[in-house]
């Protein structure tokens, strides 16, 4: 078993860029702005601040990435969750902030990789395949909808046997091509923004958990060897810290979501297999994910689980998955597998707010964390600026509350998650 510090075994540690561990906080210091938690919310937070001249530390509990920003499926695709639901309770404003935003983190991603010289694998192209004529119809309702806001350029409805050219499976009936959307090593991502964010001065401190914050008009970060005098702080936790947890806790709630990785393919495979390179999902509820790697592996993920129980057999619950799909991998080599929890509000929509006039929050990207995380990041340092027009937009949603989420809630998800699952099967 790995120490709390550690990143979980998976295919991404194992490729992981050279890292060594930081120092847990020790004494007393003073901030612009404490960022708490060093996954993609926080570390981008960090560095988005840094770049506005802000004097930033960040605390993380373990070490840069370990949680799901470190451990995901590598896709960032445009757009938000629970956007349907973000138009119907905001309306025209939260429908201007979406077109608008569609591919900002996109946009950010890749012109930090190019500034920063940052090493990711980043690779552009994604695609959402349908297995159903609803899901079809729902793919092609969001192309449609793609080209009136003017994305017809970057997007590509295809169909039929036209599917195999870039998916090279029997599974599928139509898909969503969309080449503005990318996949990456999500790890190394996160390890060059944290790099980047050092060299513009953001102190890390790493297996620092916060024990507690003393609000005020100078909040304080406490660890249990240090604290931080801030003038504003940032909750970017997610799916695993605990705290203002009387205002914060119920309204997200864990799901485990498991991965395995192939051995290398060879590139003749691999490009039978994906010809244009793209990262893939289906249009399920409850779905699976997959693409190449830098080194022709197949990564391939899903069989997400919301009753807070690990698969004990990850490779045994999603090799027959991956290999229904692509009957190519017969015979392939599983030599990876992993999981991790991520953050799912019940109306899908992430929670981004202030709890005070200084202290900000964000949770709950249930599953498009690589791409929303780094617009989040402008939301929330547009909001220590005391810019709060597009916070305004999520904090204007209606979130339902569970009470007792953590005893109540998961096995009331997966109940309604099994609902989910029924309908994929009869695909209505």
């Amino acid at each position: 078993m790995t120490s709390p510090t550690d990143h979980v075994d998976s295919y991404y540690a194992a490729t992981a860029a050279a890292r060594q561990p930081r120092p847990a906080l020790a004494g007393d210091i003073e901030a612009d702005v404490c960022v708490i938690g060093g996954g993609f919310s926080g570390v981008a937070t960090a560095l988005t601040l840094a770049e506005r001249g802000k004097n930033v530390v960040l605390i993380e509990a373990n070490r840069i990435g370990w949680g799901a920003s470190g451990r995901n499926g590598g896709q960032a695709l445009a757009g938000w969750s629970g956007e349907g639901e973000l138009v119907k309770q905001v309306g025209e404003k939260a429908a201007e902030f979406l077109h608008r935003t569609r591919y900002r983190g996109n946009d950010i991603i890749e012109e930090r990789i190019a500034k920063y010289a940052i090493e990711c694998d980043y690779v552009r192209g994604a695609a959402t395949v349908a297995l159903n004529a609803r899901q079809s119809a729902m793919l092609r309702a969001e192309f449609e909808d793609g080209v009136s806001h003017g994305f017809g350029d970057v997007l590509e409805y295809v169909e039929g046997a036209n599917v195999k050219a870039h998916v090279a499976s029997d599974t599928y009936q139509t898909a969503l091509i969309d080449r503005r959307s990318g996949h990456l090593h999500p790890l190394n991502l996160c390890i060059g923004e944290a790099r980047a964010a050092e060299s513009l001065g953001v102190r890390i401190f790493e297996g620092a958990p916060v024990t507690s914050i003393d609000h005020g008009a100078t909040p304080v970060v406490n660890t249990a060897t240090g604290h931080v005098r801030a003038g504003a702080v940032v909750l970017a936790g997610n799916s695993y810290h605990k705290l203002a947890n009387k205002k914060l806790g119920g309204y997200m709630l864990p799901a485990q979501t498991f991965m395995i990785a192939t051995e290398p393919l060879g590139e003749n495979l691999a490009n039978e297999i994906l010809p244009g390179n793209l990262g893939v999902c289906d249009a399920n509820w409850v779905l699976d994910y997959f693409r190449r790697s830098a080194d022709n592996r197949l990564l391939f993920g899903g069989r997400c689980t919301y009753s807070n129980r690990e698969i004990m057999d990850v490779e045994g619950a999603l090799a027959p998955r991956m290999r229904k799909v692509l009957p190519q991998l017969e015979k392939t080599r599983i030599d990876y597998r992993w999981g991790g929890v991520i953050g799912i509000p019940l109306n899908r929509v992430p929670l981004i707010g202030k709890l005070e006039a200084n202290v900000f929050y964000v949770q709950g990207y249930s599953g498009h964390g690589v791409n929303c995380s780094h617009i989040a990041a402008e939301i929330l340092a547009d909001a220590v600026e005391a810019n709060f027009a597009d916070m305004d937009v999520f904090e204007s949603v209606t979130h339902f509350k569970i009470p007792a989420a953590d005893m109540v809630g998961s096995p009331m998800l997966a109940l309604g998650m099994t609902y989910f699952r029924l309908r994929d099967a009869l695909g209505v």
